[in-house]
């Protein structure tokens, strides 16, 4: 290679930029120095202010008195309506099932036609039992008049007495005749009356059992297989039947005194599962004797049911009240915890910390749990917020409102 030659490589590699690989090593150098120039500059402010961000606000709850209010003692039990009367249709008569006169579930009066059997067999025996009636007559009015021209003949000495008691024993067999037709007339009428099969009561009727024009089987007493028509059940009034527990027995009586007539006591209902007892009712039987096996006893309460609303089968709640009203506490029930036989409520104590007290409540009273020991009424109860509470921890109180519902248990 020759001096020119040379002197051109070298200038070249003198003239030519760094590698890339150069480059981006010096220019991430230069930002870690800055980054951790930022970093040890920021540091006293990011340490300083770390205390105050991990100090959380005390939560907000509502808080309040216990409500004070006079409520009675009262029993609530799960029951089921049931109908004061109850009736199946079925035919005393058979024959062809003509008419259905109702639509089903429809509500009928009493008295109201129904069904209709076909008529017409029974109206040919009743025609038959009145011609024999008629028969039975005239031959009793002919042996009255026998028995009277004998009575004469034998007056003047013209007869003899076997001659009267003969007509007299004529008449006799003639009257016995017509109290015969005239069963056989009302044997033919009752069956010609059960052709047309009426509600013996106000109720709801179910649905028919059988259609138009089939063959229908009847029993005056039911000593041969009947068929089933319909059902009928009455709704106004309705019964409600329910137990009651032995101890719940025994505070009835307590309150109410020995039952020796009839029961009178006034009970309110909750039909529709909402907590609201808008229905009145009267307590009007309990039974004589406790289930042992049950450990219950039987009760009964009537319910007027104008509206046709209840429906029997169908179940509700009933609140009987027996005391008269007493001073109570009266927290939120959701205000209360349990913890297995153990009931506890959070109130706000000293310095606006939570502590929870161990109480014994009561039953439910316009929508309140009765609390009957371990709280004071000026107690700041927790009544909102109560998943952010926990005892022992601080919360920023704030004043709220117990609200008693008459309607509600």
């Amino acid at each position: 290679m020759d001096d020119v030659s040379f002197r051109t490589e070298a200038e070249r590699r003198l003239t030519q930029p760094a590698p890339p690989k150069t480059a981006s090593k010096v220019v991430g150098i230069a930002v870690a120095a800055l980054v951790i120039g930022g970093g040890l500059a920021l540091a006293p402010k990011i340490l300083h202010s770390a205390p105050a961000a991990t100090a959380a606000a005390a939560p907000v709850v509502g808080v309040s008195v216990p409500l004070q209010r006079a409520v009675p003692v009262q029993l609530q039990q799960l029951g089921q309506f049931a109908a004061v009367n109850q009736v199946e249709l079925r035919a005393q008569v058979g024959g062809t099932l003509t008419k259905i006169l109702f639509k089903d579930g429809d509500i009928v009066r009493k008295g109201q036609v129904l069904f209709e059997i076909d008529p017409v067999p029974y109206q040919i025996k009743m025609a038959q039992a009145q011609a024999e009636l008629q028969s039975a007559n005239a031959r009793l009015d002919l042996a009255t008049r026998e028995l009277t021209r004998a009575q004469q003949l034998r007056s003047v000495d013209a007869g003899s007495v076997e001659n009267v008691d003969r007509k007299l024993a004529e008449k006799a067999a003639a009257q016995a005749a017509v109290a015969g037709a005239q069963a056989l007339v009302r044997d033919a009428r009752f069956d010609l009356d059960r052709t047309r099969v009426v509600a013996p009561f106000t109720g709801r009727i179910g649905t028919h059992q059988v259609s138009s024009g089939n063959l229908v089987a009847g029993s005056r007493a039911a000593a041969s297989p009947t068929t089933l028509l319909a059902t009928l059940v009455s709704i106004d009034p309705i019964w409600f039947n329910f137990d009651m527990s032995e101890a719940d027995y025994a505070a009835f009586r307590k309150g109410y005194g020995a039952v020796n007539g009839p029961v009178a006591a006034p009970v309110d209902l909750d039909v529709d599962g909402a907590g609201k007892f808008t229905r009145q009712g009267t307590l009007t039987f309990i039974d004589n004797v406790l289930d042992r096996s049950s450990g219950t006893i039987h009760a009964r309460a009537t319910v007027q049911n104008g509206d046709f609303a209840l429906t029997p089968g169908s179940f509700a709640r009933v609140r009987v009240t027996v005391s008269k009203a007493a001073p109570a506490l009266l927290v939120p029930d959701a205000a209360v915890s349990a913890d297995q036989t153990d009931h506890a409520v959070l109130v706000v104590g000293k310095d606006n910390i939570v502590v929870a007290k161990k109480v014994e409540v009561g039953p439910l009273a316009g929508g309140l749990r009765v609390i009957k020991s371990g709280l004071s009424a000026t107690d700041r109860v927790i009544i909102d917020g109560l998943p952010f509470a926990k005892p022992g921890a601080p919360v920023s109180p704030q004043a709220g409102a117990i609200r008693f519902d008459a309607t509600q248990g």
